[in-house]
């Protein structure tokens, strides 16, 4: 049989099994009792798992992944020898073999295994090519946000999700937290009453360093593939860090962040599938040094219903971090440290069996895992994903332009500006697109 058209036998049961008669009929949690002894996954029922960048989040989830009774890691992806390699340890460590197969190239890792998931960790100019890539495997993905570095990247990402039927999880992982459920069905629930204006606060950004000297490639990574599609450059030592200040890679703490705090804001409001329609605003952007995202940044966003939404760094904002929601009783904010009010007794409101109740999750990997199993929507998919990141890309491109853009939200395109269309995008370098 041709590798290429390899099939997992798990995961096509599985998919078949939810198309007999449009009815999904696995259960989306497995019970203890069908597990097997103490409650352990039996071998044939696991979930074969990879993962594509193994850098700091890429290794923290997982850690937190192989946790899970029902996962089982077989293959890691790095452009660095010693990140992939430091990740296979781990894997065998917690196997206690030394099965994991360790891959430097993405293409020879998913034309070698054969997979049920993978878990993809890389700098924002890589999400797309890679994701996709994945996707149209057939693999289901646990992915980092933010989605991506551009919209149009973001709207392909979604479109290869839903055309070949995967199941993808975000790694908005606030949604997954309890303070944040509540927030959100407080608002959901007029709690506060109508609301009208909302500030989202974002961490404050980065200053620049300069410019670092070029300096050799360290042995074992790979610095042209990391480079990938953004253009060449010197090795200057930014790669498993301080990408995130230059914009040929990230957004800096707007897209770091707006992924986090934009898509609670959006959740508690009910438009976390939609949009802006207005956006302007003005960034401090420094001055020398390779570092060239914003260090300051604030926007405003208007939306079809008349809402408003403002999105800064925390020092420009009353209440800082987190999302803010203001409405007829006061406002209310939640970050990760907790809940405050201008009201407190509003943090005693209880839900009632008649209110909203949003989708719940008390352990976003668990339920990534869950939805695998029963092919149910997980909590934050890559629709949801797209929009929310799209707030912090717009705003990037309102600051970069300085104009006042108007934005279909259909058609994703700008109205009234061909130049912001033109950001819309990033120019790849050959031989990269998004087909491969």
């Amino acid at each position: 049989m041709d590798s290429k058209n390899k099939t997992n036998r798990r995961r096509f049961l599985r998919k078949a099994a939810t198309a007999v008669f449009g009815v999904t009929v696995l259960p989306s949690i497995i019970p203890a009792s069908a597990l097997g002894k103490d409650g352990h996954v039996p071998p044939s029922d696991r979930i074969v798992m990879g993962a594509i960048g193994v850098g700091s989040m890429g290794t923290g989830n997982m850690i937190n992944s192989l946790k899970k009774n029902e996962v089982r890691y077989v293959a890691v992806c790095d452009v660095d020898l010693k990140r992939s390699e430091k990740a296979r340890l781990l894997v065998n460590q917690t196997y206690k073999n030394s099965d994991c197969r360790q891959y430097s190239d993405f293409r020879e890792f998913l034309e070698n295994e054969e997979l049920d998931a993978v878990c993809i960790g890389l700098p924002d100019h890589w999400h797309a090519i890679i994701s996709i890539a994945v996707a149209n495997k057939g693999i289901d993905i646990y992915g980092e946000k933010p989605l991506a570095r551009s919209i149009k990247e973001c709207r392909a990402i979604v479109d290869a999700v839903e055309k070949n039927k995967i199941i993808w999880q975000t790694g908005s992982w606030q949604r997954s937290v309890a303070h944040f459920h509540y927030a959100c069905e407080l608002i959901r629930n007029g709690k506060l009453g109508e609301i009208t204006y909302v500030e989202v606060g974002l961490p404050d950004g980065r200053e620049s360093i300069g410019t670092p000297p070029v300096m050799p490639v360290p042995d074992g990574l790979d610095w042209d593939f990391w480079l990938g599609p953004a253009p060449a450059r010197s090795y200057r030592g930014v790669c498993h860090w301080d990408w995130r200040w230059i914009l040929d890679y990230s957004g800096g703490q707007l897209t770091d962040w707006a992924g986090h705090h934009v898509d609670i804001a959006h959740w508690g409001l009910g438009l976390d599938r939609s949009g802006p329609v207005e956006i302007e605003g003005k960034g401090v952007y420094p001055l020398e040094g390779i570092f060239n995202v914003p260090v300051e940044y604030d926007f405003t966003c208007k939306y079809e219903n008349g809402l408003t939404m403002r999105v800064a760094n925390r020092s420009r904002l009353p209440q800082g971090m987190g999302a803010t929601w203001y409405g007829e009783k006061g406002w209310l904010n939640v970050d990760r440290s907790g809940l405050t009010a201008e009201y407190p007794e509003i943090l005693n409101e209880k839900i009632g069996d008649g209110d909203i109740k949003l989708y719940k999750s008390i352990d976003h990997w668990q339920n990534f895992l869950d939805c695998v199993k029963s092919r149910k929507e997980t909590i934050t998919p890559a629709e949801i994903a797209h929009r929310s990141i799209s707030v912090g890309l717009l705003g990037e491109i309102a600051m970069l332009t300085g104009q006042k853009l108007f934005w279909d939200l259909e058609k994703e395109m700008f109205t009234n500006s061909d130049y912001a269309n033109r950001l819309l995008s990033w120019p790849y370098k050959k031989p990269w697109d998004l087909n491969v």
